[in-house]
């Protein structure tokens, strides 16, 4: 695999007019979720401000292979991993840049594992980081998670030496500097509001009803909330769970409902539509956002756009700065208070409503303009 001297930039007069991203899933990817949304919404502030926009991503079944929607091209080849292969090899023999007639700049996304494109593009190459996932890299094995936890921490640290980096929260910034990241090459971008649909805004439910907008994978530890009902449902008998969102580990949390004897008590709605997402949070309860780590917690801003507020683990990096623990939301510090912190906003009305009303007030301060304004900065500069 060929690689390209460090540093060394084509001439240019003007800002990048052609901005390749680099994303191993596409917003409509079986398993994508708040970063593609993320990178979507900026992807479209880019076309707008009159960039080129190349989505460069995995296939899977029943996507093209090469096509343009939302006036963004999406080429997709590979798979999880092979995607990586894919996207070298466009890079490596021009076949990306034969393709757009010109690359100014790529917009590389490291979700764990680095595309590492600054060691195969002369093109200005900006990281995006949503957080740090030392964590999560336990659920793909011990020798994976070595080699991948390897490649994030050390390889994509040299490789990016010098260049740019966008981080999601204050959190991921500063564990990106643990890494080695310089601190004056790190700008922040925090997520904006999604587009909301016209939804017709919901009574809060007559029973008590937590709420879970989230991808069903291990990682985002639903067990936890599921696990959680029993106690409970010892101080509200009416208490329910409504579950927002698809993946591979619905089924095992569909075992483990059963097998806790709570299926009158939760109810998977799969994937849903917006309208249907913004009805369904306006008339929870609490949301609980119960995931090991999180950059920023897209689903939080969502629930508070709602005037839901949220409770959360502290300890799940970005969630705290999406979170004003006691103003917008509740921090929890281990799985016996996530119970106890959603108990204390079951148990009270005045601040449940005086938290949701907060939270929703704080949603409208990020916008997705502010989010593209940053990246494109970075993506510019010289």
């Amino acid at each position: 695999m060929r690689s390209l001297k460090r540093g060394v930039q084509p001439a240019r007069s003007s800002a990048p007019t052609s901005v390749a991203v680099l994303n191993w899933r596409d917003p409509w990817h079986p398993e994508g979720g708040g970063s593609e949304l993320y990178v979507h919404q900026v992807a479209k502030e880019m076309r707008d401000s009159g960039k080129q926009v190349t989505w460069v991503t995995a296939a899977y079944p029943g996507a093209a292979r090469d096509e343009v929607v939302d006036g963004i091209r999406f080429i997709r080849r590979g798979g999880h991993l092979t995607v990586y292969l894919w996207v070298a090899l466009l890079l490596c023999t021009g076949a990306l840049r034969r393709r757009l007639g010109r690359l100014d700049a790529v917009l590389e996304v490291q979700n764990g594992m680095p595309f590492l494109a600054s060691w195969l593009t002369a093109a200005r190459v900006v990281v995006l980081v949503h957080h740090v996932h030392r964590e999560q890299w336990t659920v793909v094995g011990p020798v994976l998670a070595k080699i991948g936890w390897f490649l994030e921490s050390r390889v994509a640290v040299r490789a990016n030496r010098g260049r740019r980096y966008v981080a999601v929260s204050d959190i991921t910034r500063r564990e990106l500097v643990g890494l080695g990241v310089r601190p004056d090459s790190i700008a922040l971008a925090y997520n904006g509001l999604p587009p909301v649909p016209a939804y017709e805004a919901r009574e809060k439910s007559e029973h008590p009803t937590l709420v879970v907008l989230s991808r069903l994978v291990p990682h985002k530890q639903i067990d936890h909330v599921i696990a959680a009902l029993p106690e409970l449902a010892e101080e509200f008998p009416g208490v329910r769970l409504r579950v927002l969102g698809d993946g591979w580990w619905g089924e095992a949390l569909q075992q483990l409902t059963t097998e806790l004897g709570l299926d009158d008590r939760v109810e998977f709605l799969g994937f849903v539509s917006d309208r249907t997402k913004f009805e369904e949070l306006s008339s929870s309860w609490v949301h609980v956002l119960p995931s090991v780590k999180e950059g920023w917690g897209l689903s939080i801003v969502e629930a508070g756009h709602a005037g839901t507020a949220s409770v959360a683990y502290a300890s799940a990096g970005g969630v705290t700065e999406a979170i004003l623990d006691g103003v917008s939301g509740l921090l929890a510090t281990d799985r016996a208070d996530l119970t106890t912190q959603i108990a204390v906003l079951l148990r009270n009305e005045q601040l449940r409503e005086e938290l949701g009303h907060k939270a929703e007030v704080r949603s409208a301060e990020f916008t997705w303009e502010a989010a593209a304004a940053t990246i494109g900065a970075a993506l510019d500069a010289r």
